[in-house]
């Protein structure tokens, strides 16, 4: 189990899956929340958590204010792990309650879908390490147009990890280690 840290969920346990994810440790949730705050982004955004695994960083957004949420996640036991959570959080939400939208579906493949979604302000990308530098760098490329002009793209990856190869329209803002953990803070250009 973990927990929401702050927020109108704050101290609400949400479930983990059994297998297959890594949650974002409580401190660099903490981090990134704490930096999000400081630029006052999340209040009315739209959050995009691709590999939402648990939802942990997307469900952390609603509590402090994101307006909408969509958590992506393509293993079908995670994807219902999500819904739970989703569920619960939602029914101690202030009035209006975010909109918390769970896509059972490949990043690659929710990113590629022609749809008027919308643009997303704040974008969690929490792949499995194993992820190869290539799909990243794709998945980057096919937000460029999706992003809001201040839109704030935070990707975690193992500290070995190489920074992301990042497409015209993006450019890397700032890198913060935390142990085993790099956050790569990315914005448009």
């Amino acid at each position: 189990m973990t927990r929401i840290i702050a927020g109108y969920a704050g101290s609400r346990r949400i479930a983990v899956p059994r297998s297959g994810t890594r949650p974002t440790s409580d401190r660099v949730r903490e981090a990134v929340f704490s930096a999000l705050e400081a630029r006052d982004v999340l209040p009315g955004s739209t959050v995009l958590d691709l590999y939402a695994g648990s939802g942990a960083l997307g469900l952390e957004a609603a509590s402090r204010g994101a307006a909408t949420v969509i958590l992506v996640e393509k293993n079908p036991a995670a994807a219902k792990v999500c819904r739970e959570n989703a569920r619960l959080l939602q029914q101690g939400a202030p009035k209006p309650a975010p909109r918390i939208d769970v896509q059972a579906s490949s990043v690659s493949s929710y990113l590629g879908a022609s749809s008027d979604r919308g643009i997303v302000d704040i974008v969690f990308i929490d792949p499995p390490y194993e992820l190869g530098d290539d799909e990243l760098a794709q998945n980057l490329d096919a937000l460029v147009g999706q992003l809001s002009p201040d839109a704030v793209v935070v990707v975690e990856r193992s500290a070995r990890s190489p920074q992301p190869t990042l497409p015209e329209g993006l450019e890397l803002d700032r890198r913060k280690d935390y142990g085993e953990t790099t956050l790569w803070w990315i914005s448009p250009v």
